[in-house]
């Protein structure tokens, strides 16, 4: 199904022809002056440069031409030479009519089941998930969503960070705490006891202990690295306290990501990439594309053109160990012999971005990927309290997302109960559906790549640009239904008809501007392009609501047509809250 731009733009191309003019120029956008008209056209003002005409005579000759055309109520060009148009309420029920019973609610669907790897956890290992986390997950999980509903084949990989320096740090603070155990005994040939040497809080106190003092202890650190080196390399022990550490941190890693509505295809880490890391380095060298220096192994990426400077890509570090660098790398080439994908997507800080475009051009050089192969990176933006400054605890330590979430619950649950009787357990469950909708449309809402500050206050407020507020739409016009139908009517035997009044008018236009929006999001991999939308479509429902008799409308065809219109508001508005990763609670 086309576009409603589409439709526009091939009824003015055919206009442009007619007067004599290239049917390129005929691009239709939706106004930026509602006032004066629905959608308007420029192409007059690129015209006259070919056509050495003033655009003004151009457009006045395209307006001509669609003078008596039924599909619109108004063509008018104005100096100095814009085309102003009002579609006709014919073309436009008939839109909307068309809309509401096709697939997808009539986007036109880009892909065709090609594998599309999407790379958005990055979480480490015996560390629990704090604040930081937040955005990679919830960009991440949209944009999966998205691609997935562009009938893309997603997969969402984890990458979890389980193969760097904190394991090394933990297995040299234990052998300190615990030098007794047989891990750290190079001649034990028994069996490794089954049960960890450790639970998970004080997996989560060794961490950061052994971080702190190995910056404050070059010997300690030294001893850290070597051990990273020596469980990269297979010691026994090693491997087997690497196990504990896995199979501790594993479990609350999944239910936290789960708590936020985050879900993962592959649970693979930087682990998963050793096996392929000393065949790569190999053959980047046998290939002439990566060459020693002072030590270490690295690939020239600097291209011609660049307006900067790029350093080499270090692959192999002076100690033999592996780095990020080689991981991705090594990673890719499982994924390549695994998944065969046409495209990948990594989320990550943007600061991080010298390390996507190092491992890019090593692995485009060195035919890691197969030519026309994507690769994109999505650097994404702090997200600050009121401050300015990131999440802190009140001790300025970094906040758990675990703690952030019951935060956002506990100030969505206080205004529920605000003035409401409501059952205790039935409010907290509303809670979590709601406070997920505030942390999520919060945080999509804001262009990836910007600083954000997220306030608490605003963003669980059931009124104004959030996610509460597009819930409450959509539950507003669920209480609307059930009443129509509890007096004996029947939703699915209501048809949209022709509008009839300015709101409702108003309403269609936000409808048909679906198609549209989600190609943008599809093509931008851009989440707040939804959540602007919806917002929208938000305020214009509610417009209508206010000017509009629902229910008590005497005219039995106008009634139903008010009925099946706002049954498709409240089906594209839940669609869009899917794709930003949160649902629509059954009462607010």
């Amino acid at each position: 199904m086309k576009s409603i731009i589409s439709r526009i733009e091939s009824i003015i191309g055919e206009a442009f022809g007619k007067a004599g003019y290239d049917s390129k120029y005929a691009k239709v956008t939706v106004s930026n002056r509602p006032d004066l008209c629905q959608y308007q056209c420029n192409g007059a003002m690129a015209a006259s440069k070919e056509y050495h005409k003033a655009p003004f005579m151009i457009g006045d000759d395209v307006a001509m031409n669609l003078k008596d055309n039924a599909a619109f109520k108004s063509v008018e060009c104005v100096k100095p030479g814009f085309i102003n148009i009002i579609l006709s309420d014919e073309l436009l029920g008939d839109y909307i009519k068309e809309m509401a019973d096709a697939d997808k609610f009539g986007y036109e669907i880009p892909g065709k089941g090609e594998t599309v790897i999407i790379d958005y956890g990055g979480a480490n290992v015996a560390k629990p998930l704090h604040i930081g986390h937040l955005r990679s997950a919830v960009i991440g999980e949209s944009v999966k969503r998205i691609l997935s509903y562009a009938r893309y084949k997603t997969i969402g990989d984890v990458h979890l960070g389980d193969w760097g320096l904190q394991m090394g740090l933990i297995i040299t603070e234990l052998h300190e705490r615990k030098p007794e155990l047989p891990y750290f005994d190079e001649n034990y040939e028994g069996e490794y006891p089954k049960e960890p040497p450790f639970t998970l809080s004080e997996l989560e106190e060794i961490y950061p202990t052994a971080s702190a003092r190995s910056k404050a202890d070059p010997e300690y650190k030294a001893a850290a690295q070597k051990a990273t080196l020596e469980n990269q390399m297979g010691r026994r022990g090693y491997r087997a306290l690497w196990q504990h550490i896995m199979d501790i941190s594993l479990p609350d890693l999944e239910r936290n990501y789960s708590n936020l509505g985050v879900h993962f295809d592959l649970w693979k880490g930087e682990s998963d990439a050793q096996p392929y890391i000393n065949g790569l380095v190999d053959d980047l060298i046998e290939k002439g594309i990566a060459h020693e220096s002072q030590g270490a192994i690295v690939v020239d990426i600097a291209e011609e053109g660049d307006s900067k400077e790029f350093p080499p890509c270090i692959i192999r570090k002076s100690d033999g160990a592996a780095n990020y660098e080689s991981s991705d790398l090594g990673t890719i080439i499982d994924r390549e012999k695994n998944y065969s994908p046409v495209r990948y997507v990594y989320l990550a800080d943007k600061r991080q971005e010298l390390h996507y475009t190092q491992f890019f051009r090593v692995a485009r050089k060195g035919g890691i990927v197969k030519p026309g192969t994507r690769l994109d990176f999505i650097g994404f933006g702090t997200m600050n309290g009121k401050d300015g400054t990131p999440f802190k605890t009140r001790e300025g330590g970094v906040l758990r997302l675990e703690y952030f979430i019951k935060d956002i619950e506990e100030a969505v649950y206080n205004k529920i109960m605000e003035g409401r009787e409501i059952d205790e357990d039935e409010a907290r469950t509303l809670a979590k559906v709601i406070g997920l909708a505030a942390i999520k449309y919060g945080d999509l809402s804001n262009q990836a790549s910007k600083d954000y500050v997220f306030d608490i206050d605003r963003f669980t407020s059931f009124e104004g640009d959030t996610g509460p507020y597009c819930q409450y739409t959509a539950v507003r016009i669920g209480s609307i239904l059930g009443r129509f139908e509890a007096e004996g009517g029947k939703v699915s035997d209501c048809k949209i008809v022709t509008p009839s009044s300015e709101s409702e008018t108003s309403l269609m236009l936000a409808l048909s501007a679906y198609s549209e929006m989600i190609s943008g999001a599809v093509a931008d991999l851009a989440p707040h392009k939804i959540c602007r939308y919806i917002y929208d479509l938000s305020n214009t429902f509610n417009h209508f609501y206010h000017e509009t008799k629902i229910l008590s409308e005497s005219d039995d065809c106008k009634k139903k047509g008010y009925i099946a219109l706002i049954s498709l508001t409240r089906k594209v508005i839940e669609e869009c809250c899917t794709l930003l990763g949160f649902e629509i609670p059954e009462k607010m």
